[in-house]
């Protein structure tokens, strides 16, 4: 059965930095593309970054700058390097990839910033 599966969350300091890796288990490769949402409290979830299999990416105006998507094929794993971070960043962030010819989402890793 695919999956997927986040690790990286935590808390950090204003302007600290953290990387989310996200592994897509139960399936040879995926075709589609990947990326990252986040949901912060009360607020409705949104794009972070995505990219296809062949690296285009697709950033928010809010993160740009300071996050990064990269994707390695051979390990169907999705990273999302953020530096810079600021308070208004704090949310769960879900793993998301379209495989199987269908949406798969992560179960959400906590990223807390502190001001």
């Amino acid at each position: 059965q695919a999956q997927l599966v986040e690790s990286g969350g935590g808390l950090v300091q204003a302007g600290g930095s953290l990387r989310l890796s996200c592994v897509a288990s139960g399936i040879i490769y995926v075709t589609g593309a990947m990326g990252w949402y986040r949901q912060a409290p009360g607020k409705q979830r949104e794009m972070v970054t995505t990219i296809t299999r062949s690296g285009s990416t697709n950033y928010v105006d809010s993160v740009k700058g300071r996050f990064t998507i990269s994707r390695d094929n051979a390990k169907n794993t999705v990273y999302l390097q953020m530096n810079s971070l600021k308070p208004e960043d704090t949310a769960v962030y879900y793993c998301y990839a379209f495989m199987l010819g269908k949406n798969y989402w992560g179960q959400g890793t906590q990223v807390t910033v502190s001001s």
